[in-house]
């Protein structure tokens, strides 16, 4: 009897210990996924709506919130330590940042090829969330930028939407002084320590950063790169520019009706649309193109999409993201019509949802002119570096508003970035 009791409590501290080990190298328990996002009404709004449409074995979603820096963080560390404790089943990742996983982490992802049709996919998103020929990311939202206006500053400078309908960016900024001068409204904002105008400028000729190996420096002898910087200080030297130090200073500026115009990308359409007083004086026209060969009036600006980590309960995340945003044209109208996000999903493009007139743009089709440019973009290979690249930058063209010479500027930027990326 004695040695019975022995037993049964060896094998319950066996068990036991299994389950731990079972807990510290991800979650056992798959009827429950966790995921980790950010933004409650972009990106967290879109997978409880995906959860509410899976047409699947049942479980729950977890979805933790936390900030797009923090999750980056959590990764970095957890991913470097060699444990997969406390990691999620679906992760969000900015695609700028993808390849800095993929490529650092590969083990740590499940592939997700045999889960959806790649080609029915945005072909730009591609480049980033794949890897040695394999899909290991789900395309999610588009990036794809256009050029917000107010009409109603446009026709009180004597303009037309004609008029800054697929332009370039100089003859953005002849429109911009006028506008100054009959309106006394600034044309765009422009943060300092952010190059988002830099990278959606650049990416319009095809280019980026980086090479097309998405690893060595292109800075010096980039063309595209160098009138982007011109443009940039011809937008300030022209006084046609509110300088803002954040995202909420941009947004105010929008809101309050400080400045006539925005290049963004699809995402800001519902802070836009949070003052209802401007309705129906607001437009998106095409994004403005650099004046290099090549170019085209299309660009993109962040955009994100879903990993799996490599865990107990993989298969049946993949499965819920294959079965909902990998192929459900429903779920893809939904988000939509529901939450206001765009999806990168070929198919949905046909859909009654994107064919839907906006009245706050005057009854523009503004889903379907966002899903048309975004397939003119051209895709490029944003590799590991975008942002240490860019805090080189920055510094950069400060130098360059300061007076130092162009190719000079290019010339060291190249050098630091060498240096840094060995």
């Amino acid at each position: 009897m004695k040695r019975l009791l022995i037993l049964l409590l060896t094998s319950i501290l066996l068990l036991a210990a299994c389950s731990s080990k079972n807990n510290e190298e991800g979650q056992e328990n798959t009827d429950e996924m966790t995921a980790w996002a950010w933004d409650p009404k972009f990106n967290i709004a879109a997978l409880k709506l995906a959860e509410e449409m899976y047409d699947g074995e049942e479980f729950k979603l977890n979805i933790i919130e936390n900030a797009q820096t923090d999750i980056v963080q959590k990764l970095n560390t957890g991913l470097s330590s060699g444990t997969m404790k406390g990691m999620p089943n679906i992760v969000m990742i900015e695609d700028y940042r993808a390849q800095s996983f993929l490529q650092a982490y590969p083990d740590a992802f499940y592939e997700l090829t045999d889960y959806f049709q790649v080609d029915d996919f945005a072909k730009y998103k591609i480049a980033s969330t794949s890897f040695e020929g394999k899909q290991y990311g789900l395309p999610f939202d588009t990036g794809v930028a256009g050029l917000y206006i107010r009409t109603d500053y446009l026709e009180e400078a004597g303009y037309q939407l004609d008029d800054v309908t697929n332009i370039d960016w100089d003859q953005l900024i002849e429109v911009g002084k006028v506008l100054k001068e009959k309106t006394g409204k600034d044309l765009i904002t422009l943060d300092p320590n952010d190059l988002g105008t830099i990278r959606m400028m650049i990416q319009t000729a095809g280019s980026w950063y980086l090479k097309e190996d998405g690893v060595t420096p292109d800075l010096e002898g980039n063309e595209a790169l160098k009138e982007a910087f011109r443009i940039y200080k011809s937008l300030l030297d022209a006084k046609i520019v509110k300088v803002t130090s954040d995202w909420s200073q941009m947004v105010g500026a929008l809101n309050s009706g400080e400045v006539a115009a925005q290049t963004l990308g699809n995402w800001i359409t519902p802070s836009i649309k949070a003052e209802q007083s401007q309705a129906g004086n607001w437009a998106v026209v095409p994004l403005p193109k650099l004046s290099v060969a090549g170019a085209v009036n299309a660009s993109n600006l962040g955009g994100s999409s879903l990993y799996v980590l490599n865990i107990p309960g993989k298969e049946k995340a993949a499965e819920f993201l294959g079965k909902t945003f990998g192929s459900n044209i429903d779920f893809y109208q939904k988000l939509v019509t529901e939450v206001g996000a765009l999806g990168t999903y070929i198919p949905a493009i046909d859909s009654e949802a994107y064919k839907s007139k906006d009245a706050f743009f005057g009854d523009q089709q503004v889903i379907e002119d966002f899903s048309k440019w975004m397939d003119e973009i051209i895709a490029v290979n944003y590799g590991m570096h975008t942002y240490a690249i860019e805090d080189i930058i920055v510094a950069e063209m400060q130098n360059y508003l300061n007076g130092k010479d162009i190719d000079e500027v290019m010339k060291s930027a190249q050098k630091q970035a060498e240096a840094q990326l060995k």
